[in-house]
């Protein structure tokens, strides 16, 4: 998505990404699986919120 990129942090992606591969895709901040919470989920592509913060905002990182 546009104005969005990865997380920094190496060490949390991995444990992130680890997360979504044990949900089948599914994101690691949600209890429930459908296809609303597959990464990425429906918030983040409509709303632009990551609650796992997998993707951050570009302007985040520009301090």
């Amino acid at each position: 998505m546009k104005g969005y990129h990865l997380n920094p942090d190496a060490d949390y992606v991995a444990g992130i990404i680890k997360g979504i591969q044990k949900r089948e895709g599914h994101c690691p901040c949600r209890v429930n699986k459908d296809d609303t919470t597959l990464c990425p989920c429906d918030e983040f592509v409509a709303e632009g919120i990551c609650k796992c913060e997998l993707f951050i905002p570009l302007e985040e990182t520009k301090a």
